[in-house]
């Protein structure tokens, strides 16, 4: 198969951050892995740099950039719209509550697909709402993988302490009772991009006369199998 487009310089660049790929590289590595000319192999690792699809390591080797990853992200997260909403209405058909599926954003979380109770007492999450990272099932799962670093700031004025983070990590689920708001309860469940890393939370959300002071007991299983359905198309990539 013919590798080239018939646009040079993109087939350069191309090969590039093809030869990256397999780990960081010096000038002569990129020459040797590309066969491009020395000063053509410079000029475009500089210019992938200066777009941030190249970067340094710390011996001033080529290394594939943060860009790519946030291009990466952007396509998971569209491979993940795309999935949530069958397996959202499953959830609220199972369960008979609304579900939604939210994203983290800095200090606050997303909801970015919901599906919505038919009829009756509605808990409803626009898609689009901003929430505080500080209460809810759905900020615990959100934080309960992140960093040491990050999570000990995250817990700064948090309605959950890191005692409750690491039930959730264990159990691999999370569940809330008026933590967020006051009579609603909730129960959420990690989704896994290709990394294994948390990349959003589904959950389940009701009132506590409905969902009763243990909500997990209820749902948890079933949250769990939707995050699952989501973890699985994202990892195999549609």
């Amino acid at each position: 198969m013919d590798n080239t487009s018939g646009v040079g310089v993109l087939d350069k660049a191309a090969l590039v951050l093809s030869a990256l790929e397999s780990g960081p590289a010096t000038l002569a590595g990129l020459v040797g892995a590309t066969g491009l000319a020395r000063p053509t192999a410079h000029r475009l690792a500089v210019a992938l740099e200066h777009h941030r699809m190249v970067a340094r390591d710390m011996q001033g080797r080529f290394i594939l950039g943060p860009r790519l990853a946030e291009l990466a992200a952007a396509a998971g997260e569209d491979r993940l719209l795309a999935t949530a909403g069958p397996v959202l209405t499953h959830l609220r058909d199972v369960t008979g509550e609304s579900a939604q599926l939210y994203r983290r954003q800095g200090d606050m979380r997303i909801c970015v697909a919901a599906a919505e109770r038919l009829s009756g007492l509605r808990d409803t999450v626009p898609v689009g709402s901003t929430l505080p990272m500080k209460a809810g099932s759905a900020a615990q799962v959100l934080m309960a993988w992140e960093e040491p670093e990050r999570l000990h700031r995250g817990l700064q004025g948090a309605r959950f302490t890191a005692t409750a983070l690491s039930g959730v990590r264990r159990r691999g689920w999370a569940q809330s009772i008026g933590e967020r708001e006051p009579g609603v309860a909730s129960v959420s469940a990690p989704v896994r991009g290709p990394s294994n890393r948390v990349v959003a939370a589904v959950s389940v959300s009701g009132p506590i006369e409905r969902l009763t002071r243990h909500p997990g007991r209820m749902h948890a299983q079933a949250v769990i199998d939707a995050a699952g359905r989501l973890t699985d198309a994202l990892r195999r990539g549609n």
